[in-house]
Order: structure tokens, then sequence, then C-alpha cells
């Protein structure tokens, strides 16, 4: 027997059942429409002055990595007072990923135990990946009479305070390298510092300075040019790039080897998703065969390694450079 229901009864269902399955249907599309980042530019912090040490590996980098994401990257250059001056701006900027930090040796490691009011620490930052790293190199002007790393030694001895180094700022490697090469060889000297290592050097190749612990990016190009001449180098063993020049061990230095490196920073708050694309992208970036080739022509030696050994070469550069400044008595503050 059929069971007849009333016409209005259908109306009602079908209002109730309608919202409903437009919902459900509405879903699929809903998720497959949710935004992908990044949905906008991507501004990389370097703290460091244009055209320095820290700017020319990074506006390669940041050219590859607007490659590989669809969007621009813009470099925001900070320079000042050890790298603090840029990490600073970097703290105030959202943890949404599209602000990074490039972080460096001093920014990074030195300064945690060199200035005992900074206002940052480890733990506000992601490490990404590193970029670069390469040694510092002891240069003078070319011009200058000294030979070899002997030849300064005496002179800065037989004149004490009478000399003077340039550096890319307080707190940077090319300071504090200084200053462990003024400690060893019982020398006096004047510290000179410059807000980036394109003036430090520009001071050395004007005669304005003595000698300088220059990355190895910076004055590669001077150095060739017969405008610098190269006594040492920081590195364990002799540079292909500069075969004739000996390490400090072999300068009668010992125990001086000093790498200085790169690396770029998220806030430490960002979504572990953007996390992984920015690792992801910054390490196909390094990867590159230009970035490659730009590095080792720099001198330099190309990162890109997996965010957990970067991390971990940080905190390891954190606890030696905190000894180092113990050791030498070093304050910033």
């Amino acid at each position: 027997m059929t069971t007849w229901l009333p016409q209005s009864l259908f109306k009602t269902s079908a209002a109730l059942l309608l919202p409903g399955m437009l919902g459900a249907a509405a879903l699929p599309h809903a998720a497959h429409a949710a935004p992908a980042w990044p949905e906008k530019p991507i501004t990389i912090i370097v703290p460091g002055a244009p055209g320095g040490t820290t700017d020319i590996p990074t506006r390669l980098v940041a050219q590859k990595l607007s490659a590989l994401l669809g969007q621009p990257v813009v470099v925001d250059n900070r320079p000042g007072s050890g790298g603090i001056i840029g990490t600073q701006t970097f703290m105030r900027a959202p943890a949404d990923g599209y602000t990074l930090l490039v972080g460096n040796t001093g920014s990074h490691a030195i300064n945690y135990s060199a200035y005992k009011q900074l206002t940052y620490k480890p733990q506000d930052f992601v490490p990404l990946t590193d970029m670069i790293s390469f040694p510092n190199v002891l240069v003078v002007n070319a011009q200058s009479p000294y030979k070899t790393v002997g030849d300064l030694v005496a002179q800065l001895k037989k004149s004490p305070g009478q000399y003077s180094y340039s550096s890319a700022g307080i707190g940077q490697t090319t300071h504090l390298t200084s200053e462990l090469f003024r400690l060893r060889t019982g020398t006096e000297v004047i510290h000179v510092p410059y807000k980036g290592s394109t003036p430090a050097t520009t001071s050395l190749l004007a005669g304005e300075t003595t000698f300088m612990f220059d990355n190895m990016t910076q004055a590669l190009p001077h150095i060739r040019a017969g405008k610098l001449r190269a006594l040492a180098v920081t590195s364990a063993e002799r540079l292909p790039g500069l075969p004739d020049v000996p390490t400090m061990e072999q300068a009668g230095i010992k125990d001086f080897v000093v790498m200085g490196w790169l690396g770029v920073f998220a806030p430490a708050r960002t979504p572990p998703a953007v996390v992984a694309t920015l690792q992801n992208a910054l390490a196909k970036a390094m990867r590159n065969p230009e970035v490659v080739a730009k590095f080792r022509e720099m001198g330099g030696i190309p990162g890109g390694e997996p965010q957990a050994k970067f991390a971990a070469l940080v905190d390891s550069e954190v606890r030696r450079w905190g000894e180092t400044i113990k050791a030498s008595k070093v304050s910033l503050d």
C-alpha cells in the first residue's frame, strides 16, 4: 500500500537538506582554494652595507629564491653595531616567513657572549640553512713595506699603539680575529670599526689603517688587482685561489683557524610548513650552478645544509666564540 505524505513536508525536508548538501559539495573546493605560501614579496634583511661580504652573496641567492617561489625577494640593508641594528629590525617583523634575516658569525655567535645587554637570544630564531662560509685573510695595502706576518708583527712591537686595523664593525669576525692576533702576538694596535666590510676595506686601500683580517669574499678582488697584499689566511690549509699565501700557522702564529659563515634565519614562531618550504627553496638556490660557481670564485664554500645540521653549527659556534671571548677578556658593551 502506498502512503502519501503532504507536499508541504517535502518542501520542508528539501529546505533542511539543501544547505547541508551545498556545504558538503563546497568543502573540496574550499580546501583546494586555500592560499598557498607565499602570496606576496619576501624581504631578506642584511645587517651589513650594500656591496659588502653579506650583501653580495645574499643578492645572488635572493634572485634564485624569487624564481623558485614565484614572488619578488627584496634585500633590505640595515648596517651597523655588529649586526644588531639589522637584527632588531628583523625582530619587529611578524613570524610569517615574509621577513628573513641573514645572520653571520658576529651577529649569531659572537654577540651572545660579547654583549651583556643584547636585545635578542638564540631562541628567537629558526636557523634555516647556511649560505656560504669562508676564511679571513690578513691583508695590508700593497704599497706598504710589510711582506710577511713577521714583518708586520716586528713593526707593531717596535711602535706600540702607533698603528691601526680596520674592521666591519664591533663584534664582527674582522674585529675579534684582529683582537686574537693582537693578544697572541703581544702587540698594541688601535681598532677602527666601520659600518660594514666595504668601508673597512676602503680605509685600508686608502692607507688610513695598517692591516685588516678581511673576509675572503671582500678582499680577493683587491688582492687579484694588486691593491692589497695577502700575508696569511686563517684556514687550516692553503687556499686554491691563493696558493702562494701561507696559513697563519705556517706564518708562525699557531692555533689560529677562523672560518666565517653566513646563514638565513626565520623568526622562532614561523609555521613549520613555511619553514620547510623556505629551507627547501634555499637549499635548491644554493645548489644552483651559477651560485656555486660565483661563491667559489669569491673564495667561499657554498652552503645549503639541512636545517638540523645548520642549527648544530650555530650552537657550536656560539660555544666556541663564547670561550674565545672569555679567554680574550673582550667586552663590547
